[in-house]
């Protein structure tokens, strides 16, 4: 019996400039849903989880707006198993209708594992377009060092994603990029998929809806990256830019979760067993991946020459040097390969067998072309 195919969104996603001003509204009408009361004792009208950059920058403009009753309280920085539990008690004592997350990707994560724990509904407000975590129903649970663990998947997606590109011109330009690259993987895994049959992070096979958003996420990264980019420089919202964070955002957010995910994400989680790695970004790590990737399944070289000279235009990472990888090991590099290749990782999902040998050589190539490219 065939697969059925399957596809999710998030209930409402609203971008523009200024749009933060629609968050108390969206919270009350989440908040007087009854079908969201059932675990509510005190009934607070809105829990926001906040990352520290946000107190001020971003709830100083709208905090008398927010719903009676509201609640603020101040993300820990990282999405790990005592920070949910500690979030997760919060809510339980105050029995929040709305859990509103305003921050980056582990702030909206941690928010949206939460709520989900708590049946209630959950309110994403990005402050940067470094992810596509904002619209996605699963997260991922690092450990307090931030040493990847595991996804977490919820039983829906956020009920509302505001994304204000006037915050986001603000923020500075390596998140953008950041997300460019994160973004960058959605078609190249969602193609890989596509061809292999593999399960997409909804349990299903992919629509073409979601092979469609896809590609046009691809696309819109390779006409209106380096422009928005520029914006971004300028804290300026220019339509480049606000194409960019769509992108980001929307299309990759929906083009992941329902096309699927391939070996650009694995070796991601591969790079978080180093390091040297941390302080760089998710989508930096994935776009090096996305390089990886291309070398192990073989890519023409045309294409391969679009795709790094994409990177090279954005500033995404070029080498292994590139994530603080300059004098990595052989040993180091093979356990980046073999936790990339660990059983379950969506690496598998590759229209062909992968080894973690496989992965340490086109790790090494991926390295090799990109000192050529540069």
């Amino acid at each position: 019996m065939s697969k059925s195919k399957r596809a999710v969104f998030p209930g409402m996603y609203i971008q523009g400039e200024n749009v933060i001003k629609e968050l108390p509204s969206v919270m009350k009408k989440l908040s007087g849903n009854k079908n969201f009361l059932q675990n509510s004792k005190k009934f607070l009208s809105g829990l926001l989880i906040t990352a520290p950059s946000s107190m001020d920058f971003i709830l100083s403009e709208i905090l008398h707006l927010l719903p009676e009753g509201s609640r603020v309280v101040k993300f820990n920085r990282e999405c790990c198993q005592s920070e949910l539990t500690r979030l997760t008690a919060i809510v339980q004592e105050c029995g929040a209708r709305s859990i509103t997350a305003i921050g980056g990707g582990k702030a909206i994560d941690a928010a949206k594992i939460v709520a989900d724990n708590s049946g209630v509904p959950v309110i994403v407000v990005p402050t940067i377009a470094s992810t596509d975590a904002p619209c996605s129903a699963c997260a991922v649970i690092y450990s307090e060092d931030g040493v990847f663990e595991r996804v977490h998947y919820q039983s829906r997606n956020p009920d509302a994603v505001i994304v204000d590109t006037s915050v986001i011109a603000k923020a500075p330009v390596r998140f953008l990029v950041s997300g460019m690259g994160d973004a960058l993987a959605t078609w190249f895994e969602a193609r890989s998929c596509g061809q292999s049959g593999a399960q997409n992070e909804c349990g299903g096979v992919t629509t073409m809806t979601a092979l469609a958003l896809a590609k046009l996420c691809w696309e819109t990264l390779l006409e209106y990256g380096p422009d928005a980019k520029q914006a971004c420089e300028l804290n300026t919202v220019t339509p480049s830019l606000e194409r960019i964070v769509e992108a980001n955002t929307l299309l990759s957010g929906l083009g992941f979760e329902s096309a699927g995910l391939s070996a650009a994400h694995s070796i991601h989680n591969g790079f978080t067993a180093l390091k040297q790695t941390h302080a760089y970004y998710h989508g930096e790590k994935v776009a090096f991946g996305t390089l990886t990737g291309l070398h192990l399944a073989n890519t023409d070289a045309g294409e391969m020459e679009t795709v790094y000279g994409f990177c090279k235009n954005v500033g995404l990472p070029l080498t292994l040097g590139d994530l603080g990888l300059d004098n990595v090991s052989h040993d180091e590099l093979m356990k980046v390969a073999l936790r990339a290749c660990a059983g379950g990782e969506s690496i598998h999902h590759e229209p062909f067998p992968v080894e973690p040998e496989m992965v340490f050589d086109a790790l090494l190539k991926a390295d090799e072309f990109g000192k050529r490219y540069k």
